[in-house]
């Protein structure tokens, strides 16, 4: 491969990682995998959470895509996309450490940022939070941010037809 289609490989697998990650997020941790999702949403003073589960699964899948990649392991049926995929994935996972829990819930580092797009993301996965429960709610992504006046607006939607239980304390909603 080229280096230009590697780079291309890496940057297109950590944007398509930010939709399966939404799309994870909102399908399987707040459906059938809130077992293991439902401690992030919960007050707690551990360390670590069950829902940090999730990233032994995002660590799989990259370790997978760099054997896939390997010729030392595939031998003559190594893909090698397979190893620039997995160092996109893995460079995901970097950035959501660093943004979701370091950032936002801030695991790692004190830092509130008081504008710009870090402010947007830690008001949007506030408001992500602000729903009591799996059902409803927004924000399912983690890199990318919308609106948080628009997130506010579907939560009173939410909360007035009844699909989601919103805490009082965000505020207008």
């Amino acid at each position: 491969m080229s280096i230009f289609a590697i780079i291309a490989t890496v940057l297109a697998s950590v944007i398509a990682m930010e939709f399966v990650a939404w799309g994870a997020h909102k399908y399987i941790m707040h459906g059938f995998g809130w077992n293991w999702h439902r401690d992030h949403h919960e007050p707690h003073d551990k360390m670590l959470e069950k829902n940090d589960l999730y990233g032994i699964v995002g660590a799989v899948m990259s370790i997978s895509m760099f054997a896939i990649g390997s010729p030392m392991i595939m031998g003559n049926s190594a893909w090698e996309p397979g190893t620039w995929i997995g160092l996109g994935i893995l460079f995901y996972g970097i950035i959501y450490t660093l943004i979701h829990d370091g950032l936002v819930h801030q695991r790692y580092f004190k830092y509130v940022p008081k504008r710009g797009y870090a402010k947007r993301l830690v008001q949007a996965h506030k408001l992500h939070h602000a729903t009591i429960g799996k059902e409803g709610g927004v924000s399912f992504g983690f890199v990318f941010a919308r609106d948080p006046a628009k997130l506010k607006a579907e939560l009173k939607v939410q909360r007035e037809t009844g699909k989601a239980v919103v805490r009082d304390s965000v505020g207008a909603v």
